[in-house]
């Protein structure tokens, strides 16, 4: 018989009650490890405690003073910060290449190694609309996190009406709420929208608003990209605000910025826009990625929308067109020099010519002796490029960071090294986020920072048993060295992955032991909602 020493629990908050969560996937493996003499953070905030923590199975089943254990293996925490495992709102892991769904994204390398154990997809609008056959394909090969998904209104829009600039028809309506319907029955936790890309940016408020209330009859969450982060900032919140409070649910900011000159400062009047509604009763969240810089699409920074209908060969053709042409270009160089005429963005991927890569537009305009719209329009008759737009100040970012209603997200997506020149936050966002701004700037305490990314996306996702570290919670636990836990990528090399993580657990499964990452162990699980 296994006995344990009496057992003081560090502070734990309590999370939010919800929808039953069922984690289904690969069982773990008979972990029985003791964590000894760690600085713990718990996930709810409070300051660090030095205490141990006992992992058996798949659970955490003690945590404070833990006795002798027999069988139990002991790790030396002294030291080192022991967290709940990060939980990331907002990623693009299943729209990326590789995807979590291909053999070479299942690791997930890039998260688990800065202490990722849960990622949320379906972001921005874009993802797998069948939520089910997502949840097989991921089950049926293994994922190296757990994996949270959300209904993607463009896509979903996409399925019924193709990439057209009008409202949907009854009947077109009626089918989207039964796609969004089905997604939440299957397991999705909301539904996202990213009301800046095809075909969402041609939503009306209303459309979104009936999809909505099939979110709040689940008691789901609506996260949105909003329809500008730029000049119309404070209007895009209200309108998402509108969405919830007249859809009955929870509203969450996705990636939360000031994008632009124009509107440097302006966080503050964000802020306290949110802030009024939440003291009005409104659930309102947000998330941030500790970057000045953005990553997107070129078509989606610099093309209006209206000229975005339609497929690739509608949009050339437009170009072509002798009166539609010329206003067009005219308007495309007009977005170009909003951005400092193009000075303020770098090439991140394009396949026709990879030595542009990593480059700004303008560098690229003067190596070929051309004008940077002449850059802009060679790339979009070839398909379009992903871009990172350097359109953040420093003080916004940090403005925002401070929120306890603001948790911390990539943004990213599944990467593994090769000779594109993405943003850095896929490999740096959360040890930025806890490493440099907290622990080395004192810019937050530590706890909070941690809060940030495990007890806050768990309270907003409604998860009951992860992001706090308390006995019965399952195991997805980070060990991590406070002087080394540090981003390492960077704007030019952005394929290099994080230094300090000493631990990772996936529901009781050792991901990185003794710092070397393990990419056979695929111990993530799929994360259901379940509100039967």
């Amino acid at each position: 018989m296994i006995r344990v020493a009496p057992v003081v629990i560090v502070a734990v908050v309590a999370v939010m009650p919800g929808p039953r969560q069922v984690a289904v996937g690969q069982q773990a493996q008979d972990t029985n490890v003791i964590l000894r003499g760690g600085t713990i953070y718990d996930g709810s905030g409070t300051p660090g405690v030095k205490a141990d923590v006992h992992i058996k199975g798949d659970r955490v089943a003690a945590v404070g003073a833990v006795g002798k254990i027999d069988g139990a293996t002991v790790i030396d925490a002294a030291g080192l910060f022991v967290c709940p495992g990060f939980i990331d709102l907002h990623t693009h892991c299943d729209t990326g290449s590789p995807a979590l769904t291909d053999a070479a994204g299942r690791p997930n390398q890039n998260y688990v190694t800065q202490g990722v154990t849960t990622v949320v997809t379906g972001n921005c609008g874009s993802g797998p609309v069948d939520t089910a056959a997502y949840f097989a394909k991921l089950e049926a090969g293994g994922v190296g996190t757990n994996v949270v998904h959300q209904a993607p209104h463009n896509s979903v829009r996409d399925k019924v009406m193709g990439n057209q600039n009008r409202a949907p028809t009854a009947d077109e309506l009626k089918q989207m709420e039964e796609l969004v319907e089905k997604a939440l029955t299957d397991g999705a936790v909301g539904l996202a929208t990213g009301l800046i890309y095809n075909p969402g940016t041609y939503a009306r408020t209303e459309e979104i608003v009936a999809l909505a209330r099939v979110v709040g009859r689940h008691g789901g969450l609506y996260a949105s990209h909003i329809r500008n982060e730029g000049g119309g900032l404070l209007e895009a919140i209200e309108e998402a605000m509108r969405i919830g409070r007249e859809g009955g649910c929870r509203v969450h900011v996705s990636h939360i910025k000031a994008s632009g000159p124009a509107v440097w400062g302006k966080s503050a009047a964000a802020v306290a826009l949110i802030e009024g509604a939440r003291r009005k009763g409104l659930a309102v969240t947000a998330d941030q990625y500790p970057y000045i810089a953005s990553s997107t699409s070129l078509r989606a920074t610099v093309v209006p929308t209206r000229y975005r209908e339609g497929t690739q060969r509608d949009f050339v053709k437009r170009l072509d067109d002798p009166v539609v042409g010329p206003q067009m270009t005219k308007d495309i160089a007009a977005a170009l020099d909003g951005r400092a005429g193009g000075a303020r963005i770098q090439i991140a991927r394009y396949t026709p010519k990879p030595t542009w890569q990593g480059k700004k537009l303008d560098a690229v305009a003067d190596a070929e002796g051309k004008e940077p719209i002449d850059i802009v329009l060679e790339i979009e008759r070839n398909g379009g490029a992903q871009v990172v737009n350097f359109g953040m100040s420093e003080e916004d970012v940090r403005v925002y960071m401070r929120q306890p209603w603001v948790a911390t997200a990539s943004d990213g997506s599944t990467h593994r090294p090769g000779n594109t020149v993405p943003h850095p936050r896929s490999y740096g966002t959360f040890p930025r986020k806890i490493g440099r701004y907290a622990i080395e700037e004192k810019l937050l305490p530590v706890e909070l920072a941690v809060r940030s990314a495990t007890g806050l996306p768990a309270d907003i996702l409604k998860l009951t048993d992860r992001g706090y570290l308390k006995a019965g919670s399952f195991a997805d636990v980070v060990v991590l060295d406070p002087a080394t836990y540090r981003d390492t990528a960077t704007f030019d090399r952005p394929h290099q992955y994080a230094t300090g993580v000493k631990w990772v657990f996936v529901n009781g499964r050792p991901v990185v032991a003794d710092g070397r990452f393990d990419p056979v162990v695929l111990s993530g699980r799929v994360l259901r909602f379940n509100r039967k």
